[in-house]
């Protein structure tokens, strides 16, 4: 799988992205006999995206997005694969099929990735996370793999905190957070979310 340092040609809408991370590739097997490749996400990606997000469950996809969407609009579905990988950075988890050829549409699995916040000190930076993984790949520990590697490379990317917005029915998501050391806050908006926070530096 080769990474480009830019994906411009036969495109209409020139996109440069900064330094891909493409030490973040890496093969991740699963029980049940399960793999995927974890990578960064490419503006190829589109098709693949809107089909994983539009896969998910009803409840899955109020999870990751606290709103009743079927599918994304073009502009966010543009937001999530067109990234620079400065400010903001995403993966997300291919299903491995020995037997696709290089021409086979990728499926992808899970989601993970984090946007600077705005106003945030720039020697004390945030960013905000999510997570989303597939019905029929939860509970075999993808979301606790992407998380850990988000949490690593903001850390190494120098960023002082990550924190996501969680509803409080989202058990999964906070017993899987908080058992990879996140505290969680009273949200400034009341009651109706939490506030998860991963602490990056010591």
């Amino acid at each position: 799988m080769t990474a480009p340092n830019d994906v411009a040609a036969a495109r209409p809408d020139t996109f440069h992205i900064h330094r891909y991370p493409a030490g973040l590739i890496d093969r991740l097997n699963l029980p049940g006999q399960r793999a995927v490749v974890v990578r960064p996400v490419l503006p190829q990606d589109g098709p693949a995206v809107q089909r994983f997000v539009s896969g998910l469950s009803l409840a899955s996809r109020h999870r990751r997005f606290h709103v009743a969407l079927r599918a994304l609009s073009e502009a966010t579905l543009r937001h999530m694969t067109h990234i620079d990988y400065r400010d903001h950075l995403a993966v997300v988890a291919q299903v491995l099929d020995e037997r696709a050829g290089p021409q086979d549409d990728p499926v992808i699995v899970a989601d993970a990735r984090y946007v600077r916040v705005d106003g945030t000190p720039a020697d004390a930076p945030e960013a905000e996370f999510a997570v989303a993984v597939d019905d029929a790949w939860q509970s075999l520990g993808l979301g606790r793999a992407l998380m850990s590697r988000l949490a690593r490379h903001a850390r190494a990317s120098g960023f002082a905190a990550l924190v996501g917005d969680v509803l409080p029915d989202n058990r999964r998501m906070l017993v899987l957070t908080q058992g990879l050391g996140a505290r969680t806050r009273p949200h400034p908006d009341g009651p109706g979310l939490v506030q998860v926070v991963f602490g990056l530096r010591n």
